[in-house]
């Protein structure tokens, strides 16, 4: 009776384990294509629903406000990995999307 217990404890241990990486892997990483400072305006936010194509992070630049990442994928914002006023390179991971697939 024991041993069942266990083996039905690490089951549904490794289960839940799995569903957390394979959620974690769904996400899709969008990326600084500019270097700059961080605005609040139109800074996206977690829960947002997003096309491709949608500024997702503006940046100060001499000549006004412009993206330093736009939406590659359709989904929805899970993570914003940066604020109003922080310094952002070219590279960064600045937001995360879940994929979501149209039919």
């Amino acid at each position: 009776m024991m041993r069942t217990r266990k083996i039905a404890l690490i089951t549904l241990l490794v289960l839940a384990l799995a569903m957390t990486y394979a959620a974690a892997a769904s996400l899709v990483d969008q990326k600084g294509v500019l270097t700059g400072k961080v605005l609040s305006e139109r800074l996206v936010v977690a829960g947002t629903e997003v096309k491709v194509g949608v500024p997702l992070v503006m940046i100060e630049t001499p000549v006004g406000p412009v993206p330093a990442t736009r939406a590659n994928v359709n989904g929805i914002v899970r993570e914003v990995l940066v604020h109003p006023g922080d310094m952002i390179h070219t590279g960064d991971v600045l937001v995360r999307i879940e994929q979501v697939q149209r039919k």
